[in-house]
């Protein structure tokens, strides 16, 4: 909407539409917009006071519970599970990704049969199963195949609860992240294998130079999303006789059961606080990644508010001089 701008105090307004007139552009006004937040705010407002002033919350018992050294010790016991069981999926998954890529049948049907298992099979059936490998293979041997074993191991002392939580989420994430590193070597553009092969660099520098680097950028979205799962997986390990942070606060629920909702809303602090750090690393990690494919790198949500800010300072200035 196009309006005259307002005559001088010495004459009257220059009429609209002559040349040099001018004119004040207003936005279009969207009432629907207005209405929707309004709602929307009420809503989130009763919602955030219902989650203060509801005693049935106990906020100063989450307070008591939310730093105790039990729950501390949990959480460090879900952070090792994660970080290891992370590194073992992500090699594991490359490892069946190039079988799946592999030209050999063999390979890439045993690749192919993995995957398909591990995703058939739920995760808290593979930890059990793997709680009582035990009793199936009391010793495991290194030696001739079909033969003699030179070496043998005792299972039950190698197999701790955190081996088990640590193998079983390995093995379950592999899978997944076999699909994803799949599909991002997939989504690099054929011209570049071609490229790489036509200059005679050898197939494995063809990966790790020039192919892995551009499927990243389509790999670390989806396996940061895989990893916040597995972050939150990590609280089936109870079941397997190890306390991490669910676990810890299932046993504290347990002795203490007038504090279970609030034991409750610890654990689901700790892991909103644990899954926000693993988004930010993501939006870092996508962010560097891309400065191959974009011309200029979007701002982060830090360069956006400190150029809004920087806006609202000048046009203050601007409309406050004399």
């Amino acid at each position: 909407m196009l309006l005259p701008a307002p005559g001088g105090p010495s004459g009257p307004s220059v009429p609209s539409g002559l040349p040099g007139t001018a004119e004040r552009v207003l936005p279009l006004r969207r009432p629907g917009r207005w209405v929707t937040a309004a709602v929307v705010l009420v809503l989130v407002s009763q919602a955030a006071h219902g989650l203060i002033t509801n005693p049935f919350y106990q906020w100063d018992r989450f307070a008591y519970w939310f730093l105790r050294p039990v729950v501390l010790d949990g959480l460090l016991v879900t952070l090792q599970v994660t970080a290891y069981s992370a590194v073992l999926g992500l090699a594991g998954g490359v490892l069946l990704a190039l079988g799946r890529l592999s030209g050999n049948a063999v390979v890439r049907s045993v690749s192919w049969t993995y995957v398909w298992l591990f995703r058939s099979v739920p995760l808290i059936v593979v930890l059990i199963f793997l709680y009582n490998f035990s009793a199936l293979y009391p010793t495991l041997g290194i030696g001739v195949p079909f033969g003699p074993a030179f070496v043998t191991f005792d299972e039950s002392r190698l197999a701790t609860d955190m081996v088990i939580a640590v193998v079983g989420l390995g093995l379950c994430e592999a899978a997944y992240a076999a699909e994803v590193v799949r599909a991002g070597v997939l989504s690099v553009d054929q011209g570049q294998h071609e490229a790489a092969a036509a200059l005679g660099i050898p197939r494995w520098r063809q990966f790790t130079r020039i192919v892995f680097p551009q499927a990243l950028r389509s790999i670390v979205p989806s396996y940061v999303n895989q990893l916040i799962g597995l972050l939150k997986a990590t609280s089936l390990v109870f079941y397997v006789s190890l306390l991490d942070l669910f676990g810890s606060v299932q046993s504290l629920a347990a002795t203490y059961p007038g504090d279970v909702v609030p034991l409750l809303l610890v654990a689901t602090v700790w892991y909103v606080i644990l899954t926000s750090l693993v988004s930010v690393a993501q939006y870092h990690v996508e962010r560097y990644y891309a400065r191959g494919a974009l011309r200029a790198v979007p701002a982060s949500p830090l360069q956006r508010g400190r150029a809004a800010l920087r806006d609202l300072r000048l046009r203050f200035r601007r409309e406050t001089a004399p």
